[in-house]
C-alpha cells in the first residue's frame, strides 16, 4: 500500500522540521499513541493502540529517522508488533518545501501488514491508513497554528 499527500503548514520550514522531530508534538499527533520515547538520537520507541476494522491491537515498535537531507527532506522507517493481531511495517519519505512564511509538506508512505490484520483486506487497511494519516496531519496543523497546547513529556529527549 502506498499513500501520497501534500499539505500546507502555516509555519517556516525550520519550525516544521523541528516539530516533526519533537517527541511531545509526535505523541500528541499520532493516533492512539500511549507512549513515545527517544531511545537513541535517531531512534524512537512507541506503544500505540489502534482499531482496524474489528481488530483492536496494541503495537510496540521502533521508528528509525534518517535526517541526512534535513531540513529539506527526511525519511523514516519502522515496524510494530501487535501480538496475535499481527504486525505492521513501513516507512515514509517527507519533503519540506519553503513557500514564503508557510511550508509545503509532501510525503509518500508505504506500509505492509501481516497476521490477522492482513486478513482484513487491502481496502480496509488502506482506508484505515488514510484515516490515521489524516488524523495525524489535522492535529499537527492545530499544534503548529497554536490551537492545541502541548503538555510537556518528562524525560522526552
Amino acid at each position: 500500500m502506498e499513500l501520497k499527500e501534500e499539505i500546507v503548514i502555516p509555519a517556516p520550514r525550520a519550525e516544521v522540521y523541528e516539530a516533526l522531530n519533537d517527541i511531545s508534538v509526535l505523541k500528541e499527533c499520532i493516533p492512539g499513541c500511549e507512549e513515545l520515547a527517544r531511545e537513541k538520537e535517531n531512534e524512537l520507541v512507541a506503544k500505540v493502540t489502534l482499531k482496524i476494522g474489528p481488530v483492536k491491537a496494541r503495537f510496540g515498535g521502533r521508528v528509525l529517522l534518517d535526517p541526512s537531507k534535513a531540513p529539506e527532506a527526511f525519511s523514516l522507517s519502522g515496524e510494530g508488533d501487535g501480538g496475535i493481531a499481527g504486525f505492521a511495517k513501513g516507512g515514509a519519505d517527507v519533503e519540506l518545501i519553503e513557500n514564503g512564511t508557510e511550508t509545503i509538506l509532501r510525503y509518500t508512505a508505504k506500509a505492509e501488514t501481516g497476521g490477522k490484520i492482513a486478513q482484513l483486506g487491502a481496502r480496509l487497511i488502506t482506508s484505515t491508513a488514510k484515516k490515521l494519516s489524516k488524523m495525524f496531519f489535522e492535529k499537527f496543523l492545530k499544534v503548529m497554528s497554536g490551537e492545541i497546547e502541548l503538555k510537556p513529556i518528562p524525560n522526552a529527549d
